[in-house]
């Protein structure tokens, strides 16, 4: 039986016409320059200075494991649900999306919402409604990661039906059709090219992909001191740079990848206080909780520690020190660099985790002024 058929028996008239059809999906109306926030970080979704993004995503929706419909927590509807009006009011063209699962999420209820059809439809159809009742201009997928050959299939397809059903109530509802995005490993496939991300579907299915080409290093690595974000590593995988170049080599536009880039850092305790370069000796964690701080933070022990910040040109990566403490790090250098790289290359632009890690708005206002007009 021709393919064309099989199609026609098996999908619904909305995704048939999805699949037939050329990249159905738009490429964003501007360049994003983009922020996480969330209500955990203590920061109120009042005081962003939205007029230094273009896109905000609004972190994190849940999925509720016996209906698999999408679920916000209590505690977090009243800010989730004014979250638009709320940024809008210093950047009234600012696009808002509402994210779903993060790094924290029940990985185990993503797979099983998205392996079978009937629990696909009930997400979606739940996410719809949710981004439309709370004023949203899209809804972000934050899955850490589908991890193997299955889950990828499934993947792809919930992103399929994701994008026909987006389009079908744009239609109905005469409303300009909502912004669909994912954040994904930096890589184009799980580790192993043995397991890659379905492209030509998220390519078709998705407005752009938010790469997160951060966390590469960090203290569950404990025996030495690492760039966690590094643009460029020679000799290693875990670079930007190679993230960039692997979806671009898998024939995914360069125009739709969003680089990522953290406004918080790891830290690590030194083995020698003397010996404080990249990949030198360490033993943990230095920082209290899970070893992480955010920008504003780390600038706060800098002062008060009169550490030492050293900028990596060679692997485009900052990190500060003092005593037996050292933390990787992104500061302006860096986030000045990657902007740079990131037009340069023809990407679409960047997002950074999280804006309310800030310091005074620095990073963010380094960032929107190295990508210019």
């Amino acid at each position: 039986m021709a393919p064309s058929k099989l199609l026609t028996l098996f999908l619904s008239p909305a995704l048939l016409v999805l699949l037939l059809r050329p990249a159905a999906s738009q490429s964003p109306a501007a360049v994003v320059r983009g922020g996480y926030w969330f209500p955990e970080s203590g920061f109120a979704s009042s005081a962003i200075n939205s007029k230094l993004f273009t896109h905000l995503f609004c972190a994190f929706a849940g999925v509720d494991p016996q209906t698999f419909r999408l679920t916000v927590p209590d505690a977090n509807q009243p800010q989730f649900s004014t979250f638009t009006q709320t940024v809008q009011r210093q950047n009234p063209s600012v696009k808002t999306l509402l994210s779903i699962g993060g790094g924290n999420a029940n990985l185990t209820t993503l797979a099983a919402m998205a392996s079978q059809p009937g629990r696909r439809k009930a997400f979606i159809g739940s996410s719809i409604s949710l981004a439309r009742s709370y004023n949203f201009h899209g809804l972000d997928l934050d899955w850490e990661y589908p991890s193997d050959t299955t889950q990828m299939a499934n993947f792809g397809a919930l992103l399929a039906e994701w994008r026909a059903a987006v389009a079908e109530e744009a239609g109905s509802s005469g409303k300009p059709p909502l912004f669909l995005s994912a954040a994904v490993l930096y890589l184009s496939y799980y580790y192993s090219p043995s397991v890659p991300y379905p492209v030509q579907t998220i390519s078709n299915s998705l407005d752009w992909i938010n790469l997160m080409a951060y966390d590469f290093y960090g203290p569950w690595l404990p025996t030495m001191t690492a760039p966690p974000a590094a643009l460029y590593n020679p000799g290693r995988r875990e670079s930007g740079d190679n993230g960039v170049n692997s979806w671009i080599e898998s024939q995914f536009p360069a125009e739709k990848i969003i680089l990522g880039m953290p406004f918080f850092g790891w830290s690590w305790r030194l083995v020698d206080p003397e010996n404080h370069e990249l990949y030198s000796p360490a033993n943990g964690k230095a920082l209290a909780g899970d070893g992480s701080a955010g920008y504003d933070l780390i600038n706060a022990f800098v002062a008060q520690n009169r550490g030492t910040k050293v900028f990596n040109s060679t692997v485009v990566s900052d990190y500060c020190y003092s005593g037996t403490t050292w933390i990787g790090y992104d500061d302006v250098q860096s986030v000045s660099t990657k902007v740079a790289y990131a037009k340069n290359r023809g990407l679409g632009g960047y997002f950074a985790w999280h804006v309310g890690a800030d310091d005074n708005w620095t990073l963010s206002t380094t960032a929107s002024q190295a990508w210019g007009a």
